[in-house]
């Protein structure tokens, strides 16, 4: 229960469970705050692990868990496709819970963080449509206002372009689209 009495998790299933996973962690001096609706324990500032319940299990996850050693295969990662670093370990009983295996998980989360290992984001690349830069090469001053702009603004406008099907919406966006770059100005600024 927090401070306030209410349930850690909206399904008010695992109360009980996320208490005693909670009594464990603070064994080892981390930090709890609240992040995203959720307890989360940090170690100077910086986030180590979270738990929380949901409607078939509850867990606890590890931020930078893919540096884990994980010996017994308890680590899964949840989402594949978005989640490069994080890892949870679920369980759907209190008595599943070893708190010595917790707490041997936990404090190998700690010596990462303070390790400072972590995944650096991948730098995507901006992929410029062939119809702009056609428009591009043949204009130098149109080049020159492009290449000014951030990578994040070049490929808002790349990806706005390319994603019209009709050849014609294409060449109609990037003549709307080349006053705004020549101006220095990103596609969605006005809504920033």
């Amino acid at each position: 229960m927090d401070k306030k009495g209410k349930s850690l998790d909206s399904s008010h299933l695992w109360a009980e469970e996320l208490d005693f996973l909670k009594s464990i962690i603070h064994k080892t001096g981390l930090v709890e705050t609240t992040k995203w609706d959720s307890p989360v324990f940090t170690y100077n500032n910086k986030n180590v692990l979270g738990v929380n319940g949901f409607k078939d299990f509850f867990t606890i996850w590890f931020f930078k868990g893919v540096f884990l050693k994980d010996e017994g295969g308890l680590l899964i990662n949840a989402n594949e496709e978005n989640t490069k670093s994080l890892r949870q370990w679920r369980f759907t009983s209190k008595d599943e819970i070893n708190e010595k295996l917790v707490l041997q998980y936990i404090y190998e989360a700690i010596e990462v963080e303070k390790n400072g290992l972590e995944i650096k984001p991948e730098k995507k690349q901006t992929v410029v449509p062939e119809h702009l830069q056609i428009v591009l090469d043949n204009s130098t001053e149109l080049n020159k206002a492009f290449d000014a702009l951030s990578p994040y603004k070049q490929r808002e406008y790349c990806e706005y372009i390319d994603s019209a099907k009709r050849e014609a919406t294409k060449l109609s966006r990037i003549e709307k689209c080349s006053l705004m770059i020549l101006e220095g100005k990103g596609l969605n600024d006005k809504y920033r």
